[in-house]
């Protein structure tokens, strides 16, 4: 038995459906934005990992583009975007170091 308050659906209405399909249209632009940041995230901290400078040193410009075109279609925040490349950069650096 469902508790709480029933869930109120809206009349199918021209403007009801026109949201639905924005909806569904602005959420898998924003999907595939966040799987490529990810992506490239993953990449960074793969090579990072395996302590292979010169590839970390190539990935990271492309980890800081893909970083900064989320910040301009508004899929990550700014001070999330600074923060991850604050960190690839710190870990990078520390690499360096190591060498």
């Amino acid at each position: 038995m469902a508790q709480g308050n029933p869930v109120k659906h809206k009349k199918k209405t021209k403007s009801v459906l026109k949201n639905i399909r924005q909806t569904a249209r602005r959420a898998a632009v924003n999907r595939m934005n966040r799987t490529r940041v990810r992506t490239a995230i993953r990449r960074m901290r793969a090579a990072l990992g395996s302590a292979d400078t010169a590839g970390a040193t190539k990935l990271a410009s492309e980890t800081y583009s893909e970083l900064d075109k989320a910040i301009r279609k508004r899929t990550l925040s700014e001070n999330t975007a600074n923060r991850y490349k604050s960190r690839v950069a710190l870990a990078l650096n520390a690499l360096k170091a190591k060498k």
